[in-house]
């Protein structure tokens, strides 16, 4: 079922640039060749769910500072099996690293809730003594209530709200590039 929903996620949508349209190509190819490519399990890759917490009244993003990266991001990870869909997945994602509930995502013309960029990137998640893998990232926005308080997990270093021209230094182009288009999407 999560297999189909996350062919769906991806055939429906439509990318906004040619490197994000090639990357949708490229996973819907992983999972074409994969039945388990959603899956932490599955080698050399896989995909993930993550979501960018956002206050659009406030115009800020908050960001986690990943303790094995060392470095501030959206929240997300792996899909889990009691995730019904990739969306669910990045929003219990977003909700257990923020503490924060009501967090709602952005939806797509068909009323679902639609990924906004896709990011590739290599990884150790199965430990140190493992070979690299690769994440296939579907990245979604979510946002978050008025009022809503953050409550740091222990997946994280520390969990703070920035203001979308004051991302911390310890950011990478791909967080920079996800809070753009979620500061766009929002506006």
């Amino acid at each position: 079922m999560m297999h189909a929903d996350a062919v769906r996620a991806l055939t429906s949508w439509t990318a906004a640039e040619a490197d994000q349209e090639q990357l949708r190509g490229d996973y819907l190819a992983h999972l074409a060749e994969h039945q388990d490519g959603l899956w932490r399990s599955c080698r050399p890759a896989h995909l993930t769910a993550s979501a960018a917490v956002v206050d659009p009244a406030a115009g800020r993003v908050l960001l986690t500072l990943h303790p094995k990266v060392g470095l501030w991001l959206q929240m997300g990870g792996h899909c889990e099996p009691g995730d019904e869909t990739l969306a669910a997945a990045a929003l219990r994602e977003a909700t257990e690293e923020s503490g924060i509930t009501g967090l709602r995502l952005l939806s797509g013309a068909d009323g679902h809730p639609s990924p906004v960029k896709l990011d590739r990137h290599r990884v150790r998640c199965a430990g140190k003594d493992q070979p690299e893998n690769t994440h296939l990232d579907v990245q979604y926005v979510a946002v978050a209530p008025a009022g809503a308080r953050e409550l740091i997990s222990e997946e994280s270093l520390d969990l703070r709200w920035f203001a979308y021209d004051e991302l911390p230094e310890l950011t990478d182009v791909s967080v920079r590039r996800l809070v753009d288009r979620a500061r766009e999407l929002t506006a």
